[in-house]
């Protein structure tokens, strides 16, 4: 027992050194400019644009639902523009940023993960060094500013989306006015709930990135530990953003 508990210590350690040494590596990497700022559009484009369907999909029917289970709760109890409170709240602050990253970290954490899994099992990475490239500024910092930079943006319109979503249930399906929706939608707003859910999602883009390329780069073996990798990826983005979540909910709130 105490054989194993020494060995996960060990291999603790190793993994937070090994996080280290790739954030001091991405840090060098923005130095080199003229190799990640062409790239970066590229990432930009598949990691935000091609991100947005699945993303406004989601906050659609979260509105809906809200919009409808708001309703049976607040049935005799509570006036029915309280709807378009929580509506409001829940997308902006909660739901918003924490489903859409944890849609996104199945699709961009995998997708960096198996990507780059790849090129390090078919040795393009090992080229990349011959070719006098540094491939984490040429891999890892463009996906990386991309998913930091793109993740607010299409949690924004998440956002936009869940709220537009609720208020057509509200109003085609729980017989509630534009005016009492939005009278509910703006009784306790503050503006820090936007800029609350943004930083929240730049925070979840930035940890995604970094964890894909963190297990893309580290494959060693063939297909087998690829899809481990991306395995891998996924599952503890998943669990970051719940644990990072938590953690701003501390700190802001």
């Amino acid at each position: 027992m105490l054989e194993l508990v020494t060995a996960r210590a060990r291999g603790g350690l190793v993994a937070v050194g090994r996080v280290g040494h790739f954030l001091t590596d991405v840090s060098r990497g923005l130095r080199d400019t003229p190799t990640w700022t062409r790239l970066t559009l590229v990432q930009m484009r598949r990691i935000g644009a091609e991100s947005v369907p699945i993303a406004l999909f989601i906050a659609a029917f979260t509105g809906v639902v809200l919009a409808l289970q708001a309703s049976y709760t607040f049935t005799g109890a509570v006036p029915m523009y309280f709807v378009g409170t929580l509506v409001g709240k829940t997308i902006m602050l909660e739901l918003g940023p924490v489903l859409t990253g944890l849609a996104l970290a199945g699709r961009v954490g995998a997708n960096i993960a198996a990507e780059l899994g790849t090129m390090r099992v078919t040795e393009q990475v090992d080229a990349l060094e011959t070719l006098a490239y540094d491939p984490i500024a040429y891999l890892a910092v463009p996906r990386v500013v991309a998913a930091t930079v793109m993740f607010p943006i299409v949690v924004a319109l998440a956002m936009v989306m869940g709220v537009t979503s609720g208020w057509l249930t509200a109003v085609n399906l729980l017989d509630l006015s534009t005016v009492e929706f939005v009278r509910g939608l703006k009784l306790f707003y503050q503006f820090k709930d936007i800029w609350f859910g943004l930083v929240k999602s730049l925070s979840f883009g930035l940890l995604i990135a970094l964890i894909g390329c963190i297990k893309g780069l580290s494959v060693s073996r063939g297909a087998e530990s690829v899809g481990r990798a991306t395995t891998d990826a996924v599952v503890l983005s998943a669990m970051m953003i719940l644990v990072l979540d938590a953690f701003w909910a501390v700190v802001l709130l």
